[in-house]
């Protein structure tokens, strides 16, 4: 599903400490996950916003992680084994055509598309995996950067979100980011 990937050396630099003071990931992630929750993370890189989600989902949660870039996923694993997370987070490689989600369908409490859907050839069929991948009543926090990302463009994800089943909410305000929350019916 790959169409401008970002790529894998620039998840050293999307790690670093000054990215935490615009994105803290336990500032967007808590008010979403709660512990004991499925979470999906599609491009989850090198884990930025992953290690965070596993410690909100707690031991009795899941992450399944997911890059179609092996050195991302690589960094990713030994961040995780540090971080004493193994036992919550999977990580997994797809193919770039999809995300390999078939074993999920139905069971996901929650989604990220964290400054993905940009990079994604076919938005459409993205979003009809993550929502084949949630559970009823199951979310979806988009999260696109007003940098790469115009306001119309943004309007135009959310129409293909609309158009693979889901219903649309205001996401939370995360500076000149581009958010929204989507919920499976």
């Amino acid at each position: 599903m790959a169409e401008r990937v970002c790529p894998w050396w620039m998840g050293y630099f999307l790690l670093g400490p000054f990215r935490k003071i615009s994105e803290n990931p336990r500032k967007i992630l808590a008010p979403f996950v709660e512990n004991g929750m499925k979470v999906l993370e599609p491009g989850c890189g090198m884990g930025f916003f992953t290690l965070e989600a596993a410690r909100l989902a707690g031991p009795q949660g899941r992450v399944y992680a997911i890059d179609l870039q092996p050195r991302m996923i690589s960094a990713l694993k030994r961040r995780v084994r540090r971080a004493g997370l193994s036992d919550v987070v999977e990580a997994r490689l797809c193919p770039a055509e999809t995300l390999g989600v078939e074993d999920l369908a139905g069971s996901i409490d929650l989604a990220l598309a964290l400054f993905l859907v940009h990079e994604v050839p076919d938005p459409g069929a993205f979003f009809r995996e993550m929502r084949q991948a949630l559970r009823p009543g199951g979310k979806c926090l988009i999260v696109e950067p007003a940098g790469h990302v115009s306001g119309e463009a943004f309007e135009a994800t959310l129409d293909d979100a609309c158009g693979a089943g889901f219903a649309v909410s205001p996401g939370p305000g995360l500076g000149k980011n581009h958010t929204a929350v989507l919920e499976r019916g």
